[in-house]
Formats: C-alpha cells, sequence, structure tokens
C-alpha cells in the first residue's frame, strides 16, 4: 500500500537510540516510504544514521538536542524551518522508564516530567507555525504505565498520562486547522532496552517468560517494526479522518479479558 508519504517531512523525537529501538526503526520505515525524516534526539548516533542514510540517496536531518532543554527544542524548530520549511507530521517519540518513584527528589521528578512530557508540548509548541501550513498531524508514543500503573516510576507515570491528555487537548485545540492528534499506547515491546533490562535480572529468562505468556495475541512481545508500521499508517492520508485516538499496540496485552490466560 503507497501511503502517500514519499518527500513529506516527518519530525521524530528521540529517534537516535540504538539500532533496532522504536524510534530508530520508525525513521527507517519512513525512509523506505520515501519521507525526509528529521531526527531530534541528545544522542550523537544521530550524526551517523543522518550520514548512512543520505549515502542510501534519503534526504534526512539530524538536529542534536537535549529535549528536556525547551530553548534546545525551540532551536531546533527554527533549523527544521530553515532547511524545510514545512513539517507534514511530528511524532513525539522520545520517553525514559526511569524510575523516579516517590523515594527520588522532587528535582528528580520535575526533570522526568520535562523529558518525557514538557517535550511533547515544546516540540507542538515550536513546529506548530510548519504544521499548520501543511495541515500536518501529530502522533505520541505513549505507554501503558499511564493507563496500568507499574510502580516505583512516579514522574513517567505522571508523564505519559499527561501526554494522553494532550493528545486530546491537542486534537479538539487544533482542529479547526484542520490538524490531527493522536497516541500510539505501547505495553510489551522488544527492544534493545526491553532485552538489556532482561539481561540484568538474576532470572531474566523465567521473568520474560512469565511476561510472554500474559500476552493475549501469539503469546509474544509487540515488535518495533510493527509499532513503526502501525505509526506510519496513523501519520499518513489513509487515517485521514482518525483523531483524538489512543491505538494500543500490544496484542491485547492491557484491554483483553484475563480469561484468555489460560494457565
Amino acid at each position: 500500500m503507497d501511503l502517500g508519504l514519499k518527500n513529506k517531512v516527518v519530525v521524530v523525537t528521540g529517534a537516535a537510540g540504538i539500532k533496532g529501538s522504536i524510534g530508530e526503526t520508525i525513521v527507517q520505515h519512513l525512509a523506505a516510504e520515501g519521507a525526509i525524516p528529521v531526527i531530534v534526539c541528545r544522542n550523537d548516533r544521530g550524526f551517523g544514521y543522518e550520514k548512512e542514510l543520505k549515502e542510501k540517496g534519503v534526504d534526512a536531518l539530524f538536529v542534536k538536542t537535549d529535549l528536556s532543554d525547551h530553548k534546545q527544542i525551540e532551536a531546533a524548530a527554527k533549523q527544521i524551518e530553515k532547511k524545510y520549511g514545512k513539517i507534514d507530521a511530528l511524532i513525539n517519540n522520545v520517553g525514559v522508564n526511569d524510575g523516579a518513584g516517590l523515594d527520588a527528589s522532587v528535582e528528580d521528578f520535575m526533570y522526568s516530567l520535562k523529558l518525557n512530557m514538557v517535550s511533547y508540548f515544546a516540540m507542538v509548541k515550536y513546529c506548530l507555525p510548519m504544521l499548520k501550513k501543511t495541515k500536518g498531524n501529530i502522533l505520541n508514543i505513549g505507554s501503558k504505565v499511564a493507563l496500568t500503573g507499574q510502580g516505583g516510576t512516579s514522574g513517567y507515570a505522571a508523564s505519559k498520562g499527561g501526554v494522553l491528555g494532550l493528545t486530546r487537548e491537542w486534537a479538539v485545540d487544533l482542529i479547526t486547522y484542520g490538524i490531527r492528534s493522536n497516541a500510539i499506547v505501547i505495553a510489551e515491546s522488544w527492544t534493545p532496552a526491553y532485552e538489556a533490562w532482561i539481561k540484568t535480572l538474576e532470572n531474566g529468562e523465567e521473568k520474560l517468560e512469565s511476561i510472554v505468556k500474559k500476552i493475549p495475541l501469539e503469546n509474544r512481545m509487540t515488535m518495533p517494526a510493527e509499532i513503526a508500521d502501525q505509526c506510519l499508517f496513523t501519520i499518513s492520508s489513509k487515517s485521514s479522518h482518525t483523531t483524538g485516538q489512543f491505538i494500543t499496540v500490544d496484542g491485547g496485552y492491557v484491554h483483553l479479558d484475563r480469561s484468555l490466560l489460560t494457565e
């Protein structure tokens, strides 16, 4: 299916993670569709990703940005505007489940909010003039933690709850401009970070097996490529009348009846 993303400028935050991470996978899928991916991230891997894409003939841009700093976000938006003059879609993807729980300092909690939620607001605020030009759209990457809690991660949970609230608020706020706003909600996804976490556990394999058994559809984890595919479809014109939605890509982990767990 041609998603109509060719030559569309798509900004993805937090997309210079390890190869195979959700943001990096989204960027690769965008490139395959002929889109122009713009990576906004603090990690220097982004320079390498930009180089790799350009060597393949893909127009791409990396803007090194600390997403916890709204001034740097404003500067990044200006750099994107200078080069492209427009944005067709903004994917707010940055997110760190940083374990800022009730035993953390107030400063740590506030930092978590700045990175995991305030960055979303700042990106939309500073990119909005470019989105208005194209009647573009916003896609926020959310987490099941906003809906279920997790324990020991108040900052991340509050941030992701706020992200869902902002998603609906922007759908209302920007509807007169024809700008759509949606969120993808992720549960258990087999990312490099998840794999690294499992390896830190003394009983990692047992823990992984117990999680996988609780995922109703096919008893397996969601793959980053499946999340990327959903993202691309949602930002494309094929989803032209979808706004204010929380699209859960999790194999039924959060919402389906627990009776499906037969063991």
